[in-house]
């Protein structure tokens, strides 16, 4: 397994090389912070699957938008459900630009470690024996939200697998 970690270590080595003299190749790139990209009101639809089975949709509506504390963004979604509404008023805060990193207070001190590359956010976390990752992605005019959970199932080799049991998806087109 080690063996294989560092080829894999040593193949992207190589490439970093190519990929910055490629990257001062072409045009210039966009040093907008992440959250700025996100800001506005966007809506949409999330589907809720189960074993690979669509089991709900709701409409929802996300605001993404400066507070008066620099750094700090609001980061809503509105569940708008009939049957069960709810609202997830979270905030999104730098916490190591440099390192691309931010934090998801969700209050109740909780907070979700959040890491930006390029135009997409991803989180990876353990709730008992659950796991969960979540990405958030800004591609072309749609932001698409991505929140998966599952269990270890098995351990071959000393390689861990694990499931992908949920999977809830947001599609969202900015409106304002």
């Amino acid at each position: 397994m080690t063996k294989y970690l560092i080829i894999l270590f040593l193949c992207a080595s190589s490439f970093q090389g190519v990929a910055q003299e490629i990257n001062t190749n072409t045009k210039k790139e966009d040093t907008t912070i992440f959250p700025e990209k996100c800001l506005g009101v966007w809506k949409g639809v999330m589907n809720i699957y189960h074993k690979g089975r669509l089991k709900d949709s709701v409409n929802v509506r996300f605001t993404a938008s400066k507070t008066t504390t620099p750094g700090t963004y609001v980061w809503k979604t509105e569940y708008l459900s009939s049957k069960k509404p709810m609202v997830k008023d979270y905030k999104l805060v730098i916490d190591d630009i440099n390192e691309g990193r931010y934090l998801l207070d969700e209050g109740n001190d909780i907070q979700l470690t959040e890491y930006v590359v390029g135009n997409k956010m991803r989180s990876l976390f353990k709730v008992e024996d659950i796991y969960l990752t979540s990405t958030t992605e800004l591609i072309g005019d749609q932001l698409i939200f991505e929140v998966t959970s599952g269990k270890e199932i098995e351990e071959v080799q000393n390689i861990k697998n694990y499931s992908f049991t949920n999977v809830q998806r947001m599609v969202l087109h900015k409106i304002e």
